[in-house]
C-alpha cells in the first residue's frame, strides 16, 4: 500500500508567516513558565505540606490539575461539548494567568496553605487539556496542510525546550534567588503572552462551523476515530507507549543516588541530556517528512525501549548521560509525526473532537504509569524497573506493527 502525503514546506518557509510565527512564539513562552512551574511545585508544596505527608502532598497538587481537565476534554472529544478552539485557548490563558498570579500573591506574603493551592490548581487548570489541544489546532490551521507536518514539529520544538531546558534552568535560578512562589508569576505572564499572540494573530472568524451544531449532530471523536482504524489503533499503542515510559521518572532518581552514586546535580545532567537530545530530535523532524509515517513511528517505539535497558546496563554518569540524550534524540519526533499521521485524514469538522480526545488518551497515561511506577520499581528494584520498562515497550512493538501497518480497509488509506 502506498503512503499518501502532501508536500510540505520547511521550517522558515512556514515561520515567514506572522500568524504561525506569532502564534508558536507565544507558545514557546507559555510553555517556558510551565516548565517554571515544573520545578517550584514541588519545593513550594513542600514548604506547606503540614501534617500531609510529603509524597502525598506533591502527589495530589500534581493530579490536581487533570481532575477538571480530563472531563472538560473528554466531554469534547466525545461530541458531548462543542467550544470553538479559539475560545477555548482565550479561556484557558485567562482563568490559568488569573489564578497563577492570585496563588502567587498568597504565596509571597505567607498566606498559602496547601488546600488552597490544590484547590487553585483543580480549578485553574481546567481548560488545560483543551487548550493544549486548541494550540495545535490553530497553529496547524493557520499553515494549511502544506504546513501541517513542519508546524508539528516547530511545536515539539517548543515543548522540548521550554519544558526540559529553559523553564527548568530558570525554574531553578528564581527558587534560589527569590523563592518558589514567585515562579507562579512568570506562569501567569507566560499565559497572558499566549494570550495576545492568540488575540492578534488567529482572527475572530476562524472557528469552523461545525462549532454551532447542535449537541445532537455533533460526531464523537471516538466514532470518527473508528472510521479510521490505523488512527484508532495507534491512539492505543500511543497511551501504552507512554504508559510504559512512567516507570522511568519513579526509577531514576534512585538509578542516580543508588547505581551512579551522584547528587542532586547528577539528576539535574541526566534530565538535562534528555532534554538537549530531545531538542535536537526536534529541531530534525521536517527532515523526515518524506520518509514513511507509519514504519517511522514503530521504528521510533523500538529504538527508544532500548534506552532503559541501556540505562540499566551502565553504571558511569557519561555513558548514561549519552545514552539518555540518544534516547531523548529518538523519541522527540514520535508525537510530532504521530499528530501530522492523525491530522492528516480528518475533515475540518473533525480535528478538534479528535484532536483533543487524542491528546487525553495520551495524557491520561502518565499519572496511571507513575501509579503503578511505585509499587514496580518497589518490586523489581531500580536497574530491573528499568529493565522491565524497556521490555515492555519492547513487547509493545509487534503488537504496535500489526496494528498500524496491517492491512487496513479502503476508506482508511487516506490516513497512512
Amino acid at each position: 500500500m502506498t503512503e499518501v502525503r502532501e508536500p510540505s514546506l520547511s521550517y522558515r518557509e512556514v515561520l515567514r508567516d506572522r500568524r504561525v510565527a506569532g502564534l508558536l512564539f507565544g507558545d514557546l513562552l507559555a510553555n517556558v513558565g510551565t516548565g517554571m512551574i515544573l520545578v517550584a511545585m514541588p519545593v513550594q508544596t513542600l514548604s506547606l505540606h503540614g501534617d500531609v505527608p510529603k509524597a502525598i502532598a506533591i502527589g495530589l497538587v500534581e493530579a490536581a490539575p487533570f481532575v477538571l481537565a480530563t472531563v472538560l476534554a473528554l466531554a469534547i472529544g466525545l461530541g458531548r461539548v462543542r467550544v470553538p478552539p479559539r475560545t477555548l485557548l482565550i479561556a484557558d490563558c485567562v482563568l490559568r494567568s488569573l489564578t497563577f498570579a492570585a496563588l502567587g500573591v498568597l504565596a509571597v506574603t505567607g498566606r498559602l496553605t496547601l488546600p488552597v493551592l490544590i484547590a487553585g490548581l483543580f480549578f485553574g487548570a481546567t481548560f488545560r487539556l483543551a487548550a493544549a489541544s486548541s494550540r495545535r489546532l490553530l497553529a496547524t490551521s493557520a499553515a494549511g496542510e502544506a504546513g501541517r507536518f513542519p508546524v508539528n514539529g516547530l511545536l515539539g520544538v517548543n515543548t522540548t525546550f521550554a519544558l526540559y531546558i529553559a523553564g527548568p534552568v530558570l525554574g531553578g535560578v528564581v527558587v534560589a534567588t527569590t523563592g518558589a512562589g514567585y515562579a507562579l508569576f512568570f506562569d501567569a505572564a507566560g499565559a497572558l503572552i499566549l494570550l495576545a499572540a492568540t488575540l492578534l494573530c488567529v482572527p475572530r472568524g476562524t472557528e469552523d462551523r461545525d462549532a454551532l451544531r447542535r449537541p445532537e449532530d455533533r460526531q464523537s471523536g471516538w466514532r470518527i476515530l473508528r472510521r479510521r482504524p490505523v488512527a484508532a489503533r495507534l491512539l492505543v499503542v500511543e497511551f501504552f507507549f507512554n504508559f510504559f515510559y512512567m516507570p522511568i521518572e519513579v526509577a531514576l532518581p534512585l538509578y542516580v543516588s543508588g547505581t551512579l552514586h551522584a547528587g542532586a546535580s547528577g539528576l539535574g545532567l541526566l534530565w538535562g541530556a534528555l532534554g538537549a537530545g530531545a531538542f535536537l530530535g526536534a529541531t530534525l523532524v521536517n527532515q523526515l517528512r518524506n520518509l514513511p509515517q507509519r514504519p517511522l513511528l514503530i521504528a521510533i517505539i523500538g529504538l527508544w525501549a532500548l534506552c532503559p535497558i541501556a540505562l540499566a546496563l551502565v553504571g558511569d554518569l557519561t555513558w548514561a548521560l549519552l545514552v539518555f540524550g540518544l534516547g531523548g534524540l529518538v523519541y522527540a519526533p514520535f508525537t510530532p509525526v504521530a499528530y501530522s499521521f492523525l491530522q492528516s485524514g480528518l475533515a475540518p469538522g473533525e480535528q478538534q473532537q479528535v484532536v483533543t480526545l487524542w491528546t487525553t488518551g495520551a495524557t491520561v497515561a502518565a499519572p496511571l504509569g507513575l501509579a503503578l511506577g511505585g509499587p514496580l520499581i518497589e518490586l523489581a528494584g531500580t536497574t530491573g524497573g528499568l529493565v522491565l520498562s524497556g521490555v515492555l515497550t519492547l513487547l509493545l512493538l509487534p503488537i504496535a506493527a500489526r496494528a498500524v501497518l496491517g492491512r487496513t480497509p479502503r476508506k482508511d488509506r487516506t490516513c497512512a
